[in-house]
């Protein structure tokens, strides 16, 4: 077992990290796309709901520029409602974010949504 060994055996494991790293996404796009179809099967309902909660996702991106040692890192900001339907049942849906900022946490009124698609809320007068 010498460096010959370790040579030899490079191109297979850097083969199956690619393999598994070719895997994950594929799944991740195949997810996506059944969600999409899933929702775009689903009916537009329209519930009356209160705003329970509100949450902000951000996410964190890093960047090589190609210099050495220079990083450039940028985020993303995903925007999460809770709404608790007259059933009991709660969901959360990904809102806009110039709808967000209109949502207060204990509004009452008409959710419209199709699937997991948020389509909108109006406040109940």
């Amino acid at each position: 077992m010498g460096m010959g060994f370790m040579f030899d055996i490079f191109p297979i494991l850097f083969m199956v990290v690619f393999i598994l790293i070719l895997g994950v996404i594929l799944i991740s796009l195949g997810r996506g796309v059944s969600q999409w179809h899933k929702n775009n099967q689903s009916p537009v309902l329209t519930v009356q709901a209160e705003v329970v909660t509100k949450r902000a996702d951000v996410r964190h991106h890093h960047h090589n520029t190609g210099d050495v040692g220079a990083m450039h890192t940028t985020s993303s900001t995903f925007y999460y409602a809770t709404f608790q339907v007259e059933s009991g049942d709660r969901m959360e849906l990904h809102v806009p974010r110039n709808e967000y900022g209109m949502l207060v946490e204990g509004d009452n009124g008409r959710l419209t949504f199709q699937g997991t698609r948020y389509l909108g809320f109006e406040r109940s007068r």
